[in-house]
C-alpha cells in the first residue's frame, strides 16, 4: 500500500528513520478507485474553533483543521530546511532581523478573491492583536506589504529561526473577524461544508486551491476522544483513519489484516523538569541522582514498546540543534549514595504533577523507583487549566510533559524555555543564557548547531530535568486508503488521498 510521508517534516531524520520511511512514494497506475471518494477520520482532540489566529491557535483540533482549510508561507522539510507554500522565495538581511518573502503568482482564496501580501500582513497583525499562544513567537515584530507579492517581517533583533516559528501561521482574508470562522474562507485544499463544534467537521475540495485539487469528494473529521470508541470505529470501518493510540492498542491493531499501522518519529521528548527553585533539589548533583535512580529503560520497554525509545538529548534527532549526550545509567545504589553525599533531606516529599491520562502509569513508575531509595513523591493529577497555572507559577517539584520543537528547530524549545527570563524551570545559568543568545542571533546554521550543542550539554549535565524518551506517533488506516500523508506533528495531510474499490 503506497504511502506518501510528509516530506516537509520528515526529511533529514535519517538518523532515526529508515530511508524507506523517508522516501515519498507514488503510483502511476494503482487500484481502481471507489465510486464514493469519502474519507472519515477519527480525531482524538475536539475541533471547537476554526479561528487559527487567536486563543485556539495552538489547540491540536484547530491546527488539524487549519492544515486542511488554510495555507502557510513555508513548511519544514527537515531540520533547518524549508520549502515554499504560498511563498515562492524568501531572503533574510545580513543579521536575519528583516525577512522578505515573495508570493507565488495567481494565488486566490476559496471564494475566488485574490490572495495578496496585504492578506498575509493583516493575518500576521491579527495574530499579534489577539495575543493568543501563537503571538508569543513574534514579540516586537512588525510586518509590511510594499506591493501585492512582497511581505516584509521585521524583528526587534536577529531572528534566524523565523521560518520555524512561522510553521503554525496561516493566511486568511484581510477583513476577517471573530464571526468569519463558521464557514471560513481559506486557500488550503479543502473548504468547510458543515461544522458542528466539538463533533464533526465536514470538508469538500477547494476548486481554487493553488496546488493539485484533492480527489476526495468529502473529508469528514469526527471528534472521538474516547480511545475504545475510536478503535471500535476504526475496526468496524465507521472511520478509516486514526492516530495517537496507546501502545497496547497499536499492538492489537497490527493484528487486523484490513489495517495498515505505522509509528513515525516526532519532534517531541518526554520531559520531566525538576524545579531548581525548590531548595531540596536546587543542587544539580541531587537532580542527577534522582534521574539515576529511575529505571527508564524498563519503563519504556514496558509502557511504550511501540511509541518510545530511550532519549540521549533534550531535543529529538529530527530537530535542528540535536546533540547526543552520555545516557544517565540506572544505578539506584549510586543514586542513594550521591543523595546522601549531597545532604538531601529524605523527609521531603516531592510534588510530581501531570495532567494528561497517558502520563498516569509512567509517573507512578517513576515514583515507585524513587521510593526504593527512600525518596518520597506525591503524584498529583491536575485538570489542564490548574496544571498550566501551577506550571507557570512553579508550583511543583517535578513536572512531566511531551515537549516538542515547533518548526523542528531548537530555538522554539531550548531557546524559548531555558533562558533565565523564561522562568519555566526555576533554573538560571548565565553561561547558558549567553549560548542561547548567540544561537538566536546568528543565521549561520553550523554555528547555531554548535551553540545549541553546548547549551544542551549544560542542561543535560545539570539535570534541569530528566529526559527519558523520544516519542513516535502511531497511525492506523484502512488498506484501501492511498496517499495519506503521515505527519509527526499530528496534522496529517489528506489532499493526496484516494480510496480504492477494494483492499
Amino acid at each position: 500500500m503506497p504511502i506518501t510521508f510528509r516530506t516537509r517534516l520528515m526529511a533529514g531524520a535519517a538518523a532515526i528513520v529508515t530511508a524507506a520511511s523517508l522516501a515519498a512514494c507514488t503510483t502511476t497506475s494503482g487500484p481502481t478507485l471507489a465510486e464514493d471518494q469519502e474519507l472519515a477520520v477519527g480525531v482524538q482532540y475536539p475541533i471547537e474553533n476554526l479561528d487559527p489566529h487567536g486563543a485556539s491557535s495552538q489547540d491540536a483540533g484547530t491546527q488539524l483543521a487549519a492544515e486542511a482549510i488554510f495555507s502557510q508561507l513555508v513548511n519544514t522539510v527537515g531540520p533547518g530546511k524549508f520549502e515554499g507554500e504560498l511563498a515562492e522565495s524568501w531572503e533574510p538581511n545580513d543579521d536575519a532581523s528583516v525577512w522578505t518573502f515573495t508570493l507565488r503568482d495567481g494565488l486566490t482564496f476559496s471564494d475566488d478573491s485574490p490572495l495578496t501580501s496585504a492578506d498575509v500582513a493583516a493575518s500576521f497583525e491579527r495574530v499579534l492583536a489577539l495575543a493568543g499562544p501563537l503571538s508569543s513567537n513574534f514579540k516586537g515584530f512588525t510586518v509590511a506589504a510594499p506591493d501585492d507579492k512582497t511581505v516584509v517581517f521585521t524583528a526587534p533583533g536577529p531572528e534566524p529561526a523565523l521560518l520555524g516559528k512561522l510553521q503554525l501561521f496561516v493566511v486568511t482574508p484581510a477583513d476577517v473577524d471573530e464571526n468569519s470562522f463558521g464557514e471560513p474562507i481559506g486557500s488550503g485544499p479543502f473548504v468547510v461544508d458543515e461544522f458542528v463544534p466539538g463533533s464533526t467537521l465536514r470538508l469538500v475540495p477547494n476548486p481554487n486551491y493553488w496546488g493539485e485539487e484533492p480527489t476526495l469528494d468529502v473529508l469528514e473529521l469526527r471528534t472521538i476522544p474516547e480511545i475504545a470508541a475510536r478503535m471500535t470505529a476504526l475496526q468496524t470501518g465507521e472511520i478509516q483513519v486514526a492516530w495517537g493510540m496507546p501502545d497496547d492498542q497499536v499492538a492489537m491493531l497490527r493484528e487486523n489484516a484490513d489495517l495498515q499501522v505505522e509509528a513515525i518519529e516526532t519532534n517531541a521528548v518526554m520531559t520531566m523538569w525538576m524545579n531548581s527553585s525548590t531548595p531540596a533539589i536546587a543542587d544539580p548533583a541531587v537532580r542527577r541522582a534522582l534521574w539515576q535512580a529511575v529505571d527508564f529503560e524498563t519503563i519504556i520497554t514496558s509502557l511504550f514498546p511501540e511509541t518510545g525509545s530511550p532519549a540521549d538529548s533534550v531535543v529529538a534527532p529530527t530537530v535542528l540543534g540535536y546533540a547526543p549526550q552520555e545516557p544517565v545509567a540506572y544505578d539506584p545504589d549510586a543514586a542513594k549514595e550521591a543523595l546522601e553525599d549531597a545532604g538531601f533531606d529524605f523527609s521531603t516529599t516531592l510534588r510530581f504533577q501531570y495532567s494528561q491520562p497517558q502520563f498516569a502509569e509512567v509517573t507512578q513508575a517513576v515514583a515507585s523507583d524513587l521510593a526504593k531509595i527512600g525518596v518520597k513523591v506525591d503524584v498529583l493529577e491536575k485538570e489542564q487549566a490548574v496544571f498550566l497555572e501551577d506550571l507557570l507559577a512553579l508550583n511543583w517539584d517535578i513536572n512531566i510533559q511531551m515537549i516538542g520543537s515547533q518548526g523542528f528547530d531548537a530555538a522554539t524549545n531550548v531557546g524559548r524555555l531555558y533562558p533565565c527570563a523564561a522562568h519555566r524551570t526555576g533554573y538560571c545559568n548565565e553561561e547558558l543564557d549567553a549560548l542561547l543568545a548567540s544561537a538566536g542571533s546568528t543565521g549561520d546554521v553550523e554555528k547555531r548547531e554548535e551553540y545549541y550543542a553546548q547549551a544542551i550539554e549544560i542542561i543535560w549535565n545539570d539535570a534541569v530535568g530528566m529526559y527519558p524518551m523520544f516519542t513516535r506517533l502511531a497511525y492506523a488506516w484502512n488498506k484501501n486508503v492511498d496517499g495519506l500523508v503521515l505527519a509527526p506533528d499530528g496534522r496529517p495531510g489528506f489532499a493526496s488521498v484516494t480510496i480504492s474499490a477494494s483492499n
